[in-house]
């Protein structure tokens, strides 16, 4: 039986804008794995261990990035520095907003684009690497 094509078959555009809409403001978890600390800690020219002190938060058994009172992300440098690792920045942040939330159908997609100025815009992506996003997130 033929796999029923996604609502998004033709692609959908994004391009962030670095405007730190996803980085502040709400709470929440922007979870982290022993790769994607050692990548940030050396960009920032740290150790992983000295990255983990400032920059990591345990929550359960996972580990997060911590925030600023506010809900900002504590890599994020203002606006205009926008994210300091932005080149190594974690998987989490890499697939956004290609979240199976934000393409579960046409609306919440255009509830994304509510408040990310992104979405619709720049490079056309296709249901595959659209596909290959979904698949790397922890």
């Amino acid at each position: 039986m033929p796999r029923e094509k996604p609502w998004y078959a033709a692609g959908l555009r994004f391009e962030c804008q670095r405007c730190g809409g996803c980085c502040r403001g709400e709470p929440g978890y922007v979870w982290v794995g022993p790769d994607e600390i050692h990548r940030m800690a050396e960009s920032l020219g740290l150790s992983p261990g000295e990255f983990d002190d400032i920059y990591v938060r345990a929550v359960g058994d996972r580990q997060s990035l911590r925030e600023l009172p506010g809900g900002d992300c504590v890599l994020w440098g203002g606006d205009e520095r926008g994210c300091i690792v932005y080149a190594e920045r974690p998987i989490q942040c890499q697939t956004f907003p290609f979240w199976r939330e934000h393409i579960r159908s046409p609306r919440t997609w255009a509830d994304l684009a509510d408040y990310c100025p992104g979405v619709d815009k720049g490079p056309l992506h296709t249901p595959k690497q659209i596909s290959k996003r979904l698949n790397r997130r922890h």
